[in-house]
């Protein structure tokens, strides 16, 4: 019978998986496999399992389940073993580094901070009062003045300036967030978010975290929305 695998962990985790099913058109209920000091936390599969939204939701479920009681190395969606023997042997074949990333994760949660441009023609506003070229541009173009070039230019101008203030504002953003952390990482945004960042966050600076992440979207200009969400499974940090 083939295996979905949802995570690892330390074997003396709870495992309270009571109740659980897991994913694919007939759940099977969520159980272990361990070896050694490690358990692998599974389920029966009779399909190729696909990202459908019932589907993803048993595997998050799975995870805030585990993450509720003690450290886990959460596995991204579809992770697929042939058979028990084929996942004890994984855990064994390098249970130092598995047991150092769990130790590594422990008494943490991941957190997300994204941040998008929501209100574009207010950044367009803020660029015309605060740059003379591009108010300059704009003005000759609204008087009627027939140049081609002068619409190309004000294009650019105003896409550096967009740019230049949108790496301002996520690094910014990142610095003020990151020493909450006991790691962070930033990934390239999809458009039309213009900050990624993951942070591996203390459970005991979580109400910091939080604090700090009011306080800066008090302090963010109108139009940008800013978010934060979490806790979630420490994906973005299992190596």
């Amino acid at each position: 019978m083939t295996l979905y695998v949802y995570a690892i962990t330390g074997k003396e985790h709870p495992h309270r998986l009571d109740g659980l099913q897991g994913v694919g058109s007939h759940p099977a209920p969520v159980r272990t496999v361990t070896a050694g000091l490690l358990s692998a936390v599974i389920s029966d599969v009779s399909e190729e399992i696909r990202p459908k939204r019932r589907d993803l939701q048993a595997h998050q479920e799975v995870q805030e389940r585990l993450m509720a009681d003690a450290v886990v190395l959460p596995l991204q969606f579809g992770y697929i073993a042939p058979d028990e023997q084929t996942v004890r042997q994984a855990l064994e074949e390098n249970p130092d580094a598995y047991l150092a990333t769990l130790e590594r994760l422990d008494g943490c949660a991941e957190y997300h901070a994204r941040a998008t441009q929501a209100d574009e023609d207010e950044l367009l506003r803020r660029i015309l009062r605060d740059s003379p070229e591009a108010r300059e541009l704009n003005e000759r173009i609204r008087s009627g003045a027939q140049d081609p070039q002068l619409p190309l230019a004000l294009g650019e101008l105003v896409a550096r300036e967009v740019q230049e203030r949108q790496d301002a504002l996520a690094t910014g953003l990142v610095h003020a967030l990151a020493p909450y952390a006991r790691e962070h990482a930033t990934r390239p945004p999809s458009p039309p978010d213009f900050l990624n960042l993951s942070l591996l966050v203390p459970h005991e600076r979580k109400d910091d975290l939080l604090a700090a992440q009011a306080g800066l979207t008090a302090q963010i200009d109108d139009g940008v929305d800013f978010r934060l969400t979490g806790p979630l499974p420490p994906y973005s940090f299992v190596q």
